[in-house]
């Protein structure tokens, strides 16, 4: 690994093609710390020579600098893609594949900062990854993160947007309705997180890493909400839909269990799995944010029709979690 770097160093060896060679002994080795940790340096060092390659670009003709910029950015964006499917195949080849999924987020923290195309894309093409491992702690340890960094990074471009600057054309910048978009996503994401635990814990049952993952997802849920309460309540912004319904007193019991049986209407043909035609119920726009209420009825519903032990324990474990956490 070391004359490698010296290599690359030296210009003689090409950073793509020692990641590819990398790719390959990953192949083998999905697993291998010392591939992972290589990797990294070599990613870092490649970020490293397109940004001296842009600095020296800035005393050039602007023209030649801005295509060459251009073309910097298309090669780390490339780089990013491809590192990303890497992982995916290493995550594929051993199972909880900590490494790869710890390589996964590096690539994230250090080469897509902010990007909240990028974080919107991995949550996306996560999907079906963990819809095939479901009892892969790693992969979805991996979409907790995304979720925490989307609510994170569209929170503070919130912000941002809650003081215009000035365009050079004399314009202000429209924050106040960008913060209500935004402050109206990020309810939506977990929401949509939710219902996708959801349909995973019904057609799966028995499996503890999804129901760690909705409480995960729950409380960071719950931990976005207290914020937002908190903040609005400081700033005292005009209202947006997600301030009204946070604000709602939480409805009862009996129009609880009215909604998510409508909602979350089991195939008798199937145990423990959903009709095409639930689902697109699933997708309309009346369906509430996940709060206890709705939370107490899925246990409920969970533990009415279960047939897995596993499935009975996990639940009640949840609903203990629930009172003892967050109901406090």
């Amino acid at each position: 690994m070391f004359c490698r770097k010296e290599l690359l160093q030296c210009g003689v060896l090409n950073p793509e093609k020692d990641l590819y060679l990398g790719k390959l002994a990953l192949s083998k080795h999905p697993k291998s710390p010392e591939t992972w940790i290589h990797r990294r340096w070599v990613l870092q060092w490649l970020q490293k020579e397109c940004s001296s390659s842009g600095q020296e670009l800035k005393d050039q003709a602007e023209p030649r600098g801005d295509a060459v910029r251009r073309r910097q950015c298309e090669r780390l964006q490339r780089v990013l893609q491809e590192e990303m499917r890497v992982c995916t195949d290493a995550a594929g080849r051993y199972p909880s594949n900590y490494n790869a999924w710890s390589h996964r987020i590096w690539v994230l923290q250090n080469m897509a900062k902010g990007n909240l195309k990028v974080l919107h894309d991995e949550l996306s093409s996560t999907r079906l990854w963990v819809s095939m491992h479901v009892s892969d702690h790693s992969g979805f340890h991996y979409r907790q993160h995304l979720l925490k960094a989307l609510a994170r990074e569209l929170s503070h471009a919130g912000d941002r947007d809650l003081h215009p600057t000035q365009q050079p054309n004399g314009e202000s910048t429209a924050g106040a309705s960008d913060d209500n978009h935004r402050n109206d996503v990020i309810p939506q994401l977990f929401h949509q997180e939710m219902e996708f635990c959801t349909d995973l814990i019904e057609s799966y049952p028995g499996h503890e890493t999804l129901w760690c993952h909705r409480r995960h997802v729950f409380y960071l849920w719950h931990q976005w909400q207290r914020e937002h309460i908190r903040r609005a309540g400081s700033q005292s912004p005009p209202l947006t839909h997600t301030d009204v319904l946070l604000s709602e007193e939480p409805c009862d019991d009996g129009s609880a269990s009215q909604a998510m049986d409508v909602d979350c209407v089991l195939d008798g043909s199937k145990h423990g799995s959903y009709t095409q035609d639930t689902k697109r119920l699933k997708r309309g726009p009346l369906l509430p944010h996940p709060g206890l209420p709705s939370e107490h009825t899925f246990v409920s519903r969970i533990l009415t029709g279960c047939r897995s032990p596993e499935q009975s324990r996990f639940a009640i474990a949840y609903r203990k979690w629930l009172d003892s956490v967050i109901g406090q």
